[in-house]
């Protein structure tokens, strides 16, 4: 199985921020100041212009309109997108100073992707950034930073983040003590009731009829065979069995008595309520979804745009092999194993089974989205463009270490926002902030 596809955690950025994901418009170094501009912060060697800020919040704005959001007063969305342009900045300029680099290859597949993306050719991506004043080789210049801050924050983030044994085990009592509200039982009882009032020598007298018939199963009569006899509940009938009921549905006392119980196992303890005694035996038991998992198994082909194959033409190419399948002149496998340009396809595309968020977002979204044997359109992801099949899908139960790294998963993402809070906060503190007022 190949790791390429795995998910890189992309930060959860706010509305303002999500304006700038797009890599059409990435704004690493500030294009010169033209007439009229100024410039409005300095932050460490880069410069924040006017102009910059106003089509950040232009692009706000659109985004707000089309997600029908609202937004602050115009004088606090103007200071947020200043802040947003400026903590953006701070993460460069340290991502430039970190030694990391991001490689032609790289950079050419992130362009390539981005006209796929955008539904252009190359050509036209050229001619839409000329449209907009922006010089080719500076675009590709903040995509590359934008690559490169990226990875830096994703990587110092993580190391960040800590996930105790302690912190595994809590979380994992609070998915079972959830999951047990949603538990189904089949319980048999046996009752022998005890009438509201009753002397403590009728009690007596009732505990001991309700030990004999305990006695009775522990000696290993059928217990269904001694509910018909000596059980005073409307079940009785039925050998004493309630039936299938989801915990809620359950007195508490019964729950608790039976959770830890094997099915078929009897109760090793009469239980005393307001009705009487109960001896109760575990039929059957559905556990709830704590810890099962939605698994999809799928294949897929890769092509990497290159500066041999454009990503357009990667579409093309999936979109013929997609056509030489269904009409039966190829296979799926055997295309995967001559064209794709993962480790994956040597396996004949087959990626194994995998859960939920084990592939990036656009890939898992299509084939979540697929039937079994279904074939996608091509997808465009940052790997690449791939052709989808899925091939089977199945709910399977958790075994403890799987259950504690899926622990260890949700914990690491649920405390990745407050690390990269902590970590731009620092980054802030030891950069070089000077603002500049709006010229007379």
């Amino acid at each position: 199985m190949t790791d390429a596809l795995f998910v890189l955690r992309p930060v959860l950025l706010a509305l303002l921020l999500s304006a700038a994901a797009p890599l059409l418009h990435a704004q690493g170094k500030a294009a010169p100041l033209r007439n009229g501009d100024y410039i409005v912060a300095i932050v460490n060697q880069e410069l924040v212009t006017a102009s910059e800020v106003q089509t950040r919040i232009s692009r706000v704005r659109a985004d707000a309109a089309r997600q029908r959001a609202t937004l602050p007063p115009d004088d606090q969305l103007y200071r947020d997108v200043l802040d947003a342009l400026i903590d953006e900045r701070v993460q460069l300029t340290h991502a430039r100073d970190s030694g990391q680099r991001v490689d032609d290859v790289d950079l050419d597949r992130a362009v390539g992707n981005v006209a796929v993306q955008n539904q252009i050719t190359m050509a036209q991506l050229r001619e839409r950034l000329r449209k907009e004043g922006i010089d080719y080789a500076r675009f590709r210049t903040n995509v590359r930073d934008q690559l490169l801050t990226e990875r830096v924050r994703e990587r110092e983030v993580q190391a960040r983040i800590r996930v105790t044994d302690a912190d595994v085990d809590a979380y994992l009592d609070k998915r079972r003590e959830a999951a047990s509200a949603v538990a189904e039982y089949n319980i048999a009882q046996i009752l022998v009731t005890v009438p509201e009032g009753a002397s403590a020598a009728d009690t007596a007298r009732r505990r001991e009829r309700a030990e004999a018939a305990q006695k009775r199963v522990q000696a290993g009569e059928a217990f269904e065979a001694v509910a018909r006899e000596l059980s005073e509940d409307s079940n009785r009938a039925a050998g004493g069995v309630i039936g299938m009921r989801t915990a809620e549905r359950l007195p508490d006392v019964f729950v608790s008595t039976v959770r830890s119980l094997k099915t078929g196992e009897v109760a090793p303890e009469l239980l005393r309520t307001g009705a009487g005694f109960h001896l109760l035996k575990l039929v059957d038991k559905r556990e709830g979804e704590a810890f099962r998992m939605q698994q999809t198994r799928a294949r897929h082909i890769l092509l990497r745009p290159s500066a041999q194959l454009s990503a357009e033409a990667a579409q093309k190419r999936l979109a013929g092999f997609k056509q030489q399948i269904e009409s039966g002149k190829a296979s799926f496998d055997q295309l995967a194993r001559d064209n794709s340009e993962d480790g994956s396809a040597a396996l004949g595309g087959d990626l194994g089974w995998a859960g939920a968020g084990t592939f990036v977002p656009e890939f898992e979204e299509t084939m979540n989205r697929l039937a079994i044997n279904g074939i996608s359109e091509p997808v465009v992801s940052r790997f690449g463009v791939h052709l989808i099949q899925v091939t089977d899908r199945r709910a399977v139960s958790l075994d403890l270490k799987q259950q504690r790294e899926q622990a260890r998963n949700v914990l690491r993402e649920q405390k990745f926002d407050d690390a990269y809070t902590e970590w731009l906060r620092e980054l802030r503190a030891r950069a070089y902030v000077e603002m500049r007022e709006a010229p007379l």
